[in-house]
């Protein structure tokens, strides 16, 4: 029997696209994992679900309140959450923005690596993007080719010789390149969230609705998501 695959979901375009790329590579059984982190946008664990119901799959979410920590737009209500490019990062400037959260994916990559140990899951699929991207540190191949020697190490699997797979499949992709890979993978994209704002609709505005919107415009593919006269 095939081994499973574990895919982070968090209900954003990146994730979604990695969800139908784990099930194109098949043939085991899909689990998801999404993280309850205090995020302001947490509209997109909804979405997390609605994509892990059309894939039929297992979906965990696994609670890790970093408001406490501080230290991000995303977490604490007090930072504002900039309009696109005026924070940063985008690797323009070196600056790292204020919507990072510290060590948020070295600690879910930890997480989801656990999960996927005891529930027999054979890769780790995580949806980091280092060219269309906010300039996060733990989104770069630098950082997850570290992960993969760590995790080895680390877990039972690994000292066994049969390490966990952590797979980037979009880590060298452009947003455009996301968009054109998910539509021909047939991913439900209409499902997706992307803005760093709580909702009820995309502002349009942050970092994250100008990389996706950037996305579809270069692939020449009209945003699902967006309703007739939204703001993409």
């Amino acid at each position: 029997m095939a081994e499973a695959a574990l895919v982070m979901l968090s209900g954003g375009l990146d994730s979604t696209v990695c969800m139908a790329v784990a099930g194109r590579d098949g043939p085991g059984r899909l689990l998801a994992v999404s993280f309850d982190y205090g995020q302001r946008h947490r509209i997109e664990l909804d979405r997390a679900a609605a994509v892990a119901t059309h894939y039929g799959a297992e979906h965990l979410v696994v609670g890790i309140d970093m408001r406490g920590w501080g230290g991000s737009a995303l977490t604490d209500a007090s930072i504002d959450i900039p309009s696109a490019g005026a924070a940063t990062g985008g690797g323009g400037d070196g600056r790292i923005p204020v919507t990072y959260v510290p060590a948020r994916n070295l600690i879910f990559l930890s997480l989801a690596a656990g999960i996927a140990e005891a529930r027999g899951a054979g890769a780790v699929y995580l949806g980091v993007n280092a060219l269309d991207y906010s300039g996060y540190p733990d989104c770069r191949p630098e950082f997850v080719d570290a992960f993969r020697t760590a995790a080895a190490l680390a877990l039972k699997r690994g000292v066994e010789g049969d390490p966990i797979d952590v797979r980037t499949p979009l880590v060298d992709a452009t947003k455009a390149d996301i968009v054109r890979l998910g539509t021909d993978l047939g991913a439900p994209l209409h499902l997706t969230w992307s803005c760093y704002r709580g909702g009820p609709d995309p502002c349009g505005d942050c970092d994250s609705c100008a990389l996706r919107a950037k996305g579809f415009a270069e692939a020449g593919v009209p945003d699902p998501a967006l309703g007739p006269g939204s703001t993409p």
